[in-house]
């Protein structure tokens, strides 16, 4: 039996205002640093975390958004954003940073691991997962 699991964190609120996101990114990293498969969703007001050029200058909070685009540096392979999330948002695909992947032993690499999928696939995903956390 394999002392990997598959975690899921599932991201559903808005990058600030409040911790969640924050928390989030820190529970990922800590995660992708003990060698799981870590996978991110992103849905609801959590899509928002992926949008390009966000600006933090009129809040208290620092931008941590750049931390993304380093997560695959940690092994982080899989990121997803609900379509219908994004839709309902008046968001594209576009709209979203990329996140490169390298495996440095093979040098498979992949331009952007940010992918964004359907309702079903969702599903499936989370199905799939041995641990979902919520944020």
């Amino acid at each position: 039996m394999s002392d990997i699991k598959k975690f899921m964190y599932l991201n559903r609120r808005a990058p600030y205002g409040t911790i969640y996101a924050w928390e989030s990114l820190e529970v990922v990293l800590i995660g992708a640093a003990f060698d799981q498969e870590v996978s991110l969703m992103f849905a609801d007001d959590g899509v928002y975390q992926l949008v390009k050029g966000c600006d933090t200058s009129e809040s208290d909070m620092k931008n941590f958004m750049p931390t993304y685009r380093t997560l695959g540096d940690y092994g982080v392979r899989y990121m997803y954003v609900d379509q219908a999330s994004l839709e309902a948002r008046g968001l594209t695909a576009d709209d979203l940073i990329e996140v490169a992947w390298e495996d440095w032993e093979t040098e498979e690499e992949v331009d952007n691991i940010v992918e964004v999928v359907d309702s079903a696939k969702v599903t499936e995903l989370m199905a799939e997962s041995d641990v979902v956390f919520s944020f």
